[in-house]
């Protein structure tokens, strides 16, 4: 049974940890980050490198919000 594909973000989860998944040339790309905008059909996310990743919102086919990263377990 496949997965069921569902955009259930809005331009109000702006400031919110996303994960997204959208249509590229030859298959599909997801990304995870921190919506910082989400205007004029194009939504900037900014990944925890810092990258920022800009979304068509016609190429988008899922996404949701989802909990804060959790924290890496400290080295010795």
């Amino acid at each position: 049974m496949a997965a069921r594909l569902v955009i259930a973000i809005t331009s109000q989860d702006t400031g919110k940890r996303i994960t997204t998944r959208r249509r590229v040339s030859g298959g599909y790309r997801d990304a995870v980050g921190i919506l910082e905008s989400w205007e004029s059909g194009v939504l900037r996310l900014r990944k925890k490198d810092g990258t920022l990743v800009e979304i068509l919102e016609e190429t988008l086919v899922a996404a949701k919000v989802v909990p804060a990263a959790p924290p890496r377990p400290e080295r010795m």
